[in-house]
């Protein structure tokens, strides 16, 4: 009887345990994400796409690995040409490429950015920063650096199925005194732009007032002239008005003369000489019969 219990429970368990590897479990790969598939320890080439994954827990199981855009977050310390440490926090900007998902799980492993990612950009940064000087990281040259390092990466980690986006230094920390050193050399050029600036200003003041007395000169020039000018055009005025006055005149006279008839001279005469005989003063009258003349008057004596 005994042995008979113990034959049942021994089924039973094995049913219990056949029953348990059968239960599948689910799992769900979401979007920006691809699964790749475990079997027996074999990883399959065929990833899984978004939506509700079952497989059997026992036998395998699924990887999730990310394919949209991941930021990896690194603070390193750079060195730079002259020898100098360099604090610097930066970011990583890659994705995975969704057909050499499981190819990086399977030669790399699911801790891909500790074991590929991660050394390859220390060794490409440190490769770079030592090229430039501590103030070129504070100077437009920043941009020139992190586009060298993404390069650089991008050699070694674009055939393993990684794409780097960016390479974005978010924070670079100098040494103490070569900040002070940056901030003075900043501001004596700021200064030295001011002082240019003024400069520039003044002598642009001073090229205004020059044009300006220039057109003053200019102006005055032109006013003089258009005072001679009026002068000359009243004088000729004025010249033309006697010319034409003196032609009127002479005109006058030749109209005068062409009338003046021996028997209009004649009456003209006769009227003098009746004129001065009606004439209260005592006068003495000398002519020849044909032309008038005053004498003096006549003595009382």
């Amino acid at each position: 009887m005994h042995k008979q219990l113990l034959m049942i429970n021994n089924s039973n368990s094995i049913i219990v345990a056949l029953l348990c590897l059968s239960l599948p479990a689910c799992t769900i790969i979401r979007q920006g994400e691809v699964g790749v598939k475990r079997r027996l320890g074999k990883i399959e080439t065929k990833t899984l796409e978004e939506g509700p994954k079952v497989f059997n827990p026992f036998f395998s199981t699924i990887i999730i690995v990310p394919t949209r855009t991941m930021n990896m977050e690194v603070k390193l310390n750079l060195p730079s040409k002259e020898g100098l440490t360099i604090q610097s926090e930066i970011s990583i900007l890659y994705h995975i490429k969704k057909k050499q998902a499981s190819e990086i799980v399977r030669t790399i492993g699911p801790n891909y950015e500790n074991t590929m990612i991660l050394p390859v950009f220390r060794s490409a940064s440190a490769d770079v920063t030592s090229k430039f000087l501590a103030k070129d990281m504070h100077s437009g040259e920043r941009a020139t650096i992190e586009r060298s390092i993404k390069e650089q990466m991008m050699e070694i980690l674009s055939d393993r199925g990684f794409d780097i986006e960016n390479v974005l230094m978010k924070s670079i920390i100098l040494p103490s005194g070569l900040s002070k050193a940056i901030e003075e050399k900043l501001q004596s050029e700021q200064d030295a732009q001011r002082m240019e600036f003024v400069k520039q200003r003044e002598q642009a003041d001073a090229e205004r007032r020059s044009i300006q007395a220039e057109g003053d000169k200019k102006a005055q020039i032109i006013a003089a002239e258009a005072r001679r000018r009026t002068m000359e055009i009243e004088a000729e005025g004025r010249a033309n008005a006697i010319k034409t006055e003196a032609e009127a005149q002479t005109k006058a006279n030749q109209m005068l003369s062409g009338s003046l008839t021996n028997m209009l001279l004649e009456n003209k005469k006769i009227e003098a000489f009746r004129a001065l005989s009606a004439s209260d003063n005592t006068k003495v009258i000398i002519t020849d019969g044909k032309t008038p003349l005053l004498g003096l008057p006549a003595s009382d004596k």
